[in-house]
């Protein structure tokens, strides 16, 4: 588990806790450990931009990004590449699935949007864990989506930089990062290196 210094309410798995995707009990381990509720607020996820104010602790159907003022409610989406990100305010907690698509989509600037109009503005973010930019080979129809964010790999492909393309979107927020590459770093789950189905998550809640 991964948790991000000074941000209370913000915490990102990783392969030791298992599927927290696809097993109840993993899942509720982990909110054992966290101490917070076993019923998270979570979504079906597109890679898109759509934005969803969580009050209740139910699948809000399709969305990459939850928020909530609700305290104690756990708001997750899952990963095994993408970045999750949080983002907090003094009263309100927010979450978002982060690909290149979703990035391409807007989906971070919705969220801080929706956030904003709310009246409970982001003042910090978190990006958990994701595939970097040493390890994200892609081909020149992605890389032309992000141009500005074009890497290369370390055996010299053209990738592209997520958490560089996120931070690009959240102004002067103070952003932390986790640092790791979910492929190249070991105790991650990588759809990119095995395929895997499981998901790590990000988890968010208002303290």
């Amino acid at each position: 588990m991964i948790h991000s210094p000074g941000y209370p309410g913000v915490a990102f798995t990783t392969a030791d806790e298992g599927d927290i995707r696809g097993n109840p009990a993993e899942r509720a381990a982990v909110a054992g450990r966290l101490g917070i509720s076993r019923q998270w607020a979570v979504s079906d996820q597109v890679h898109g931009r759509v934005v969803v104010r969580a009050e209740a602790p139910i699948n809000h159907g399709e969305a990459d990004a939850l928020f909530t003022t609700r305290t104690g409610l756990p708001l997750a989406v899952f990963t095994a590449d993408c970045l999750g990100v949080a983002l907090i305010s003094e009263a309100a907690v927010g979450v978002a699935h982060a690909g290149w698509r979703g990035i391409v989509a807007g989906v971070v600037p919705a969220l801080l949007e929706a956030m904003t109009a709310a009246g409970v503005p982001p003042e910090r973010a978190a990006l958990g864990p994701g595939i970097g930019p040493c390890c994200y080979e892609v081909g020149g129809e992605v890389a032309a989506q992000l141009p500005e964010h074009v890497s290369e790999t370390t055996w010299g492909t053209v990738s592209v930089d997520l958490p560089s393309a996120v931070r690009s979107h959240l102004g002067d927020i103070p952003v932390w990062e986790a640092g790791s590459c979910t492929r190249c770093s070991v105790g991650f789950h990588s759809h990119r290196a095995d395929a895997t189905s499981a998901r790590m998550a990000t988890i968010s809640w208002l303290t």
